[in-house]
């Protein structure tokens, strides 16, 4: 499969699941779409068809208000029908503005920032202590680092080492309220994972080339979590939503709908060229 033309085509679903609803975090949505694909088409033991199986591979979205690109890749996979994103967002819905556990293939559910981590670590120490083969992936935002439970948890992952366990950091440098180094300095992720016992992969996060040796690095490093630091353009892939925080959650118009499907399917045309 050729997962950067894959990862065109989940952002052509995310822009018209949010056109549709009215809204949601579309920017975050297009940041981190090039990372699900990557995982979820390529490197981890879950499907459909294993969703029970004690040894699936986990997959916890810590950036919770990024459900939209994993709605997206979860109903591209076919965990329940496209048909039921129909429906996302509305008067009972169980498809809602975060992952919810009612909705097949998700295994937490999150929001609340600063969780995800934490959750990974106890599911990848569970897996060491039933020597289960399973791998946990987790995917968090920048500024969700801010978060003092976060480091907990990057604290409690180098000191078990478990290396079954794979952390993101999308890296898109925004948030809603401006820039994570205006509202809480970041730099450096790289000297601060490493100091807490994880080994530590720096790349460009919306290549799914690079994230896909990444995660590969990552499966045979022993003795330490790791995390991957990815790089990202918030809003990737519509040139007027790109590194613009106000499309953090934003509603889509009928106008800029028809510019973003455009644009979207001629970058992904330019890939068979």
């Amino acid at each position: 499969m050729n997962l950067q033309q894959k990862s065109w085509q989940i952002r052509k679903d995310i822009v018209t699941l949010i056109h549709h609803a009215g809204g949601g975090h579309i920017g975050g949505d297009m940041s981190v779409t090039d990372i699900l694909v990557t995982l979820y088409y390529k490197h981890m033991n879950c499907s459909p068809e294993n969703i029970s199986d004690p040894n699936r591979d986990r997959f916890v979205l810590s950036k919770g208000h990024c459900v939209e690109a994993l709605y997206c890749v979860l109903a591209d996979k076919g965990f329940f029908p496209k048909s039921d994103l129909d429906h996302y967002s509305a008067f009972r819905s169980k498809y809602i503005g975060h992952p919810s556990r009612k909705v097949n293939g998700v295994e937490m559910s999150s929001g609340s920032l600063g969780h995800g981590l934490p959750v990974s670590v106890g599911m990848a120490l569970a897996g060491k202590k039933d020597n289960a083969p399973y791998r946990v992936y987790t995917v968090m935002g920048d500024g969700e680092l801010a978060e003092g439970s976060v480091w907990e948890g990057v604290m409690a992952g180098g000191h078990f080492k478990l290396d079954n366990l794979t952390a993101f950091v999308d890296r898109n440098r925004l948030q809603i309220s401006g820039s994570t180094e205006d509202v809480m300095t970041q730099d450096s992720q790289e000297e601060r994972w490493a100091a807490f016992g994880w080994h530590v992969i720096s790349v460009p996060g919306n290549d799914t080339d690079a994230l896909d040796r990444a995660i590969e690095e990552a499966k045979n490093t022993k003795g330490k979590p790791t995390v991957i630091i990815a790089n990202t353009t918030k809003g990737f892939g519509v040139s007027f939503m790109e590194n613009k925080a106000v499309w953090h959650h934003k509603s889509v118009s009928d106008e800029d709908y028809e510019k973003a499907i455009r644009e979207l399917e001629q970058r992904g045309a330019a890939v068979h060229e």
